[in-house]
């Protein structure tokens, strides 16, 4: 693999796990941030926008993820993918988890 294909295994994951919480939100029906938000990230978007919003996350992420060459045969590149999704994971579980008032 080249150096590239790294970056977008990294890119992949961070996009396929931020999409996940703003598909399943918006297919519930919930309201959930977005960057559409008012304030951005921090107001609540309509279920429709979120269903957009992550879908967009993981079209893009799926992209990136074919651009990448991730493989099983390629065990840097899974891993470097697995650190983009954990790291997201980390930081979006950690930031809405302040967001979240039920």
């Amino acid at each position: 693999m080249k150096w590239y294909h790294y970056i977008a295994a990294f890119f992949a994951g961070v996009f396929l796990c931020n999409g996940i919480p703003h598909f399943v939100n918006g297919v519930s029906g919930n309201a959930f941030p977005s960057p559409f938000a008012n304030p951005p990230g921090r107001g609540l978007s309509p279920a429709f926008m979120n269903v957009g919003w992550g879908f967009t996350n993981l079209l893009v992420g799926y992209i990136l993820y074919k651009v990448s060459k991730v493989s099983w045969e390629y065990k840097l590149g899974l891993a470097v993918f697995s650190i983009g999704v954990l790291i997201m994971g980390v930081v979006i579980g950690n930031y809405f988890s302040s967001k979240m008032v039920y």
